[in-house]
């Protein structure tokens, strides 16, 4: 078939094109090395949409297309820096979540709305009844000191980079809003001694400093690498005489072994493990747990899950309570490891555990996150395109023995 004039002249100038090309500079595209057939991405996708779509029924199509775009931020107010970021955020629209004192008045009065989330299966389970029993209800008492704003519901602008003051310390900390929860649920009271058996990047780890109420803080994260980062972080936002005071230390220690390194020691523990990062998973390719080389890691997360859990149990003193938290939205990998490690927590150590009910922390800040109902063990922020805040999952434990 003869080519047409135009498509002649076309392909001539492409040959001279190339040949003005040094041959060095002509690469030829490799499929294998550039583009990856199937993205560790799309692989969590793949994934989520079958193990959530039975988990969360009807709700995942939101939740998904929640979690598929832009998240959005809160700024954790730094009360080390000198400048003074509250009002100048306040005239933007911000509000700070943890005291709006105005939605805490009606916490108590109103239907609670959380959205549904089915887990109705769970509920026949006898000793599942049998933990739910032994729930803890109590008030939570909020630090005054940790202050977290973030714009309305449906607003999605960005926070701008927070500057310096005159020591170089940083206004404020942009963190997803709800990973101040577990924080506040962990209850700090004046002089009690506190473990972050895996705190790096060092968001919560900050939060906590904020309550100025802590008598000794352990920083711990197994990998040298994340603690580095912890560090820089801190540098940023904590003052040096406090980085190097012997009320604060540093350690990168594996965390499944911190029951027989300080057994029965801190009143307060939290316990924010590796997981799936769900958020994360579905939006970089770059240190996914979904890439195929970490099949066998990602399996193993639950394993881990638990190991640290029940290291972070033995490590708290008779009387101190654990927070448990992830970033996903797995029932395997929440109230599954939940399960587990209160009943390994009683056959291997003769630990009696009891669950404290969170219920009347997330009241509280209903108007700001979208909780989960109907969840047997702990509560679950849920992605929502008005609130694209999470998932956060957190579950309170009160060590008996």
């Amino acid at each position: 078939m003869a080519l047409s004039l135009d498509t002649r002249i076309l392909m001539r100038k492409m040959r001279d094109l190339r040949s003005l090309t040094f041959r060095r500079h002509r690469v030829k595209a490799k499929w294998a090395a550039s583009r990856p057939k199937y993205p560790p991405t799309n692989l969590a996708l793949r994934h989520f949409d079958v193990t959530y779509s039975s988990q969360l029924g009807q709700l995942w199509p939101s939740v998904r297309a929640a979690l598929l775009s832009e998240r959005k931020y809160g700024a954790l107010l730094n009360n080390f820096c000198q400048n003074d970021f509250m009002d100048n955020l306040a005239s933007q629209g911000c509000r700070d979540f943890v005291t709006d004192t105005d939605r805490n008045e009606h916490a108590w009065t109103e239907e609670d709305p959380k959205v549904e989330f089915s887990e109705k299966s769970d509920s026949t389970c006898p000793e599942k009844r049998d933990i739910s029993d032994q729930q803890q209800l109590s008030q939570p008492r909020l630090s005054p000191n940790i202050k977290c704003l973030v714009f309305p519901r449906g607003n999605i602008t960005r926070f701008k980079p927070a500057r310096p003051d005159t020591s170089g310390l940083l206004g404020y900390y942009l963190m997803d809003a709800a990973s101040v929860l577990p924080c506040l649920a962990l209850d700090v009271h004046e002089g009690h001694n506190l473990l972050d058996l895996c705190a790096a990047p060092g968001g919560k780890a900050l939060a906590l400093l904020q309550t100025h109420a802590i008598g000794f803080l352990c920083l711990n994260d197994s990998s040298v690498s994340r603690t580095s980062r912890l560090k820089k972080v801190f540098h940023s936002y904590v003052p040096k005489q406090l980085l190097t005071h012997e009320k604060l230390r540093v350690t990168s220690f594996d965390g499944t072994k911190w029951g027989e390194i300080e057994p029965n020691t801190f009143d307060r523990v939290l316990v924010d493990v590796p997981c799936t990062t769900d958020r994360h998973s579905l939006m970089e390719d770059d240190n996914n747990i979904f890439n195929k080389i970490r099949t066998g890691e990602r399996r193993r997360l639950p394993q881990l899950q638990l190991q640290l859990l029940l290291a972070g149990v033995v490590a708290a003193c008779p009387g101190g309570e654990i927070v448990y938290s992830t970033c996903t939205l797995s029932h395997i990998q929440n109230g599954g490891v939940v399960e587990q490690a209160i009943d390994l927590a009683r056959e291997s150590h003769g630990i009696q555990l009891q669950v404290v009910d969170l219920r009347p922390l997330t009241r509280m800040f209903r108007t700001t996150f979208h909780f989960a109902s109907d969840l047997h063990l702990g509560e679950l922020v849920i992605p929502h395109l008005a609130a694209n805040f999470g998932p956060i999952y957190m579950c309170k434990l009160k060590r008996l023995t």
